[in-house]
Parts: structure tokens; sequence; C-alpha cells
């Protein structure tokens, strides 16, 4: 009976969580719910330098927002700094690794030698065969030195990728690489192999951009152990629309940055899993039960995929839609609180949800549309586009006066207050009119319906505000 299936996602807590790492850990956690297998989290955090706590925090924060559960605690790399020096200390006792002593000045001179004579760059191998006298005495005197691994002088490195098949490189074309540096920290590569080995790790599911470093992963594992090595799958990339790496210039690429416009994690679970993947059937809208029934790795493509805001915003748009209000609530709270106060009307954030439900795309934009409601009215102000916009609107101090007379005497319903016919007694398409009203109200031309707006800003605030706009009109 095989193994059971055993993955992880292993970040590294160096800044905001980027789209492409959210759809590597989906594919991940997806691809171990299918199997009822296990999802691990481990932080890749060797490089202090560059991580930082409150990074770890965020990243897991992050993950349990958009819906995706690890199995036990995550795990730190840098608490298992004792495994990696052992492991270290086991390549250099077997010759399989060796101490260099080569500085970073020596280093990138010769590189830039290299180049100007028409060598590739890459480290030259000096200090493979240094005798243990040299070592000592380059020890004593200071020198700083890093540890190196051997890779083979001939032959090639080969693996099937579960994704792109057959992925081969000669290794005279891999020089020797740093597997520890010169301040005793270790790099991805051996920390990499060896919990992958110590987890009993099955798949290792990551992005094609570290597709090279397999090579460097499985040559150090089988110096370590003779094993079997977990099978690999290479994802495509996630690019902008013009086909150029995705970057901050595309729109939010960070899922925090996402949930703070308003996305719901149900809508970027459903994005993100067809980013390089699709089921079956070609059905666009799935929620997470389905996503998990469905997937399978030897249907992901390895073409690059496309990161599509408006698509994204379509399919946010369908996922809002199919909550009930109360649902709608409870996913707009955390964004409606900060903005609006504590004191916030529950029951008006309802009613102007309600209303603005059917054509949203995401809860910023709901609440956007909504913002007018919550504002007090010595901060209410119309904006300047709009205002301008306004002032152009022939016979607009008419149209005003003639909508506040209506809405001084109407009964206080959103059909009773309709103020279209007042308007067409004027002579004046209601069309072009309301856009005044518009403003007047909302302090835009377009937002949450019209008629319902006055109603749930309520008379006195209503009039009050297309009496302030009359009195600005004013000469």
């Amino acid at each position: 009976m095989p193994a059971p299936v055993k993955v992880r996602f292993s970040p590294a807590p160096t800044g905001f969580l980027h789209v492409g790492s959210a759809r590597t850990a989906l594919f991940n956690w997806l691809f171990a719910r299918h199997l009822a297998g296990e999802f691990v989290l481990r932080i890749e955090d060797t490089d202090q330098a560059r991580s930082r706590d409150e990074w770890v925090v965020g990243i897991q924060d992050t993950l349990r927002w958009l819906g995706l559960d690890w199995d036990g605690p995550a795990i730190l790399q840098s608490q298992r700094f004792a495994e990696y020096r052992a492991a270290a200390e086991q390549l250099c006792d077997e010759g399989a690794a060796y101490e260099c002593f080569c500085t970073p000045e020596e280093l990138a001179a010769r590189n830039d030698a290299a180049r100007a004579e028409g060598r590739a760059p890459g480290h030259d191998e000096r200090c493979r065969d240094r005798s243990p006298d040299e070592r000592a005495a380059l020890t004593d005197a200071g020198r700083p030195h890093t540890l190196r691994f051997r890779t083979p002088d001939e032959g090639a490195s080969a693996f099937i990728d579960l994704i792109r098949g057959e992925v081969r490189v000669e290794w005279s074309t891999v020089t020797d690489f740093v597997i520890v540096r010169a301040d005793g920290t270790p790099l991805f590569f051996l920390a990499n192999a060896v919990d992958d080995l110590e987890m009993g790790i099955t798949h290792v599911i990551r992005g094609e951009d570290l597709l090279d470093s397999t090579h460097r992963v499985l040559a150090l594992r089988r110096a370590l152990d003779p094993g079997p090595p977990p099978a690999y799958a290479h994802l495509p990339l996630i690019l902008g629309p013009d086909r150029s790496k995705l970057s901050k210039r595309h729109g939010s690429v960070a899922l925090e940055e996402l949930r703070d416009a308003g996305y719901l994690p149900v809508a970027l679970r459903n994005y993100l899993a067809l980013l390089g993947w699709s089921p079956p059937d070609g059905q666009e809208i799935l929620d997470t039960d389905e996503l998990v029934a469905m997937f399978d790795l030897d249907t992901v493509t390895h073409a690059a995929a496309a990161f599509d805001h408006q698509k994204l915003d379509w399919m946010n748009g369908e996922w809002i839609r199919r909550l009930t209000i109360p649902e709608l609530e409870t996913a707009a709270l955390p964004l409606a609180t900060p903005r609006f106060g504590e004191d916030l009307d529950r029951e008006l954030l309802r009613a102007a949800l309600e209303l603005g439900q059917e054509r949203a795309t995401t809860l910023g934009s709901l609440l956007d549309q909504a913002d007018f409601l919550f504002v007090a009215e010595d901060d209410f102000r119309i904006e300047p586009d709009s205002w301008d916009k306004l002032t152009r609107i022939e016979r607009v101090g008419e149209i005003l006066a003639a909508v506040a007379d209506h809405l001084t005497t109407c009964e206080w319903t959103p059909d009773a207050i309709d103020p279209r016919a007042v308007v067409k007694d004027l002579g004046i398409k209601p069309r072009d009119g309301l856009r005044a009203v518009y403003s007047a109200v909302e302090g835009r031309q377009a937002g949450l319906p019209l008629f319902d707006a006055i109603y749930l800003l309520g008379h006195e605030r209503a009039l009050g505000r297309i009496r302030a706009a009359m009195a600005r009109l004013a000469p």
C-alpha cells in the first residue's frame, strides 16, 4: 500500500504573500485534501537578515483568511539549525562537501574576469582539494568560510516532473554551490533536502521559478540518503495580462491587499485554482468542496497563466451575489467597522448592502457606494469632478429646487420619492436631470439606486444636501 500523501508549503517570511505563492499553497492544499493526505506549513526563515517575525505571523494569518488549514503546528526552519549542521557535517565527513575560503570580493573578481574572457561565470572550485593543513591554516588565520557541495564532475541530473515530463541538466554546467553561509546559517538547498527527507514529504509542488534548484536539492538528498526522493511538480508562472512578469503595476498582487480591497476568500480560492488548472467540464464557478473533489495534478498545464483583475472582479461579484444578506454583512463588517466607526448603524448597513449587492464586484466597492450614508453632514462633500459636471447641467438650479419641493411633501417611500415626473414636467429628460440629484445626495453621479438611497438617507438629511447644493450654486 503506498504511503499517504504528504506535501508542504514553504514560504519565506520576507514580505506579503504574493498571489503566486498563494496559488502554490492552494494547489498543495487541494492535492492533499483530495487524496486525504497531509498539508504541512514550513516557514523558510533561515535567511535571518531578511526574515521578520511579523511576516511569519502575517503568512499564517493570511492563509487562515484564505481558508487553507495545515496539519500540525507551523514549522520554522530557524528552529532546526541543529539538524542542518548535523547534515552538513555528514556531507563534509563523507567528502560530499568542503570548506570554501573564497571571499565574495574574490568570487566577484573571478566572475568578471571569466565574462571578459568569454567564459561562463561560476565558482572555479579552487578550494575543493585543499589539504587539511591548508584549511587549518586558513581557519587559524581567522579567514571566514562557507560550505560548498561538491557537484558531480560528469553525467547529468534528471528527474520526471509530474507537469513537465523529464527535466535534465548536465552536471558540467552546475558548479559547486554553497550550502552553509559564512555565518553558519544554511541555505535553502540544504534545509529543504533535510526537511523533506526527515518529514517524509512525498510530493513537492512549487513554482516553475524553482525548477533549476531541484537538481541541487536532489543531489544533496542522494548524498544524505539513498532512498527514493519525492515526486516533483513545478507549477506554471503567473504573468500579468500583458504576459510580462506579474508586478504591482498590474494592480494588487499581494493577498493582504486583495483582502483589504474586499475580495472574498471563496472567490480567491476559486479564481486562483483556475490559474493553470481547469475542471473537466470547464465550469468556472466552483465552491471549495468541488475544487477538492475535482483537483488533479495531471490536468495542470505547463503554460503560464495570466492574472486578470477584470476576471477576478467578475468572479468575486458572482460570489457576492451568492451570499445571503446576513452572510454579506458578516463579510463586510471587518472592512466597514474601521471605515465608518464602532457606532456603525448595522440596520442601515444591511439595507445599503442589499441595494448594492447586485452590482458590486468587491466589498470595498460596495462600501464605496454606501459611504455617503455614514458620513456626518458637516463632513459631506461632493466629489470635485461630480460638482464640475453638476454645474454644467442645463437649468440645474431649477431641477434641484423642483426635487426639493417634491421631497418636502411626498410620502417617504422609495416609490413616492421617485422624482422623474417632476423633472420631466420641467421639459428635461429625467436621465439628464437626475445626475444632478445623484451628485447632491450621494456626492457622485452614480452609486446606489437613487430613490432607495434618498429613502435610506432620510427626509431631513436628503433635503439638507439638496438645499446645500442649491446654495452653493447661488451667485
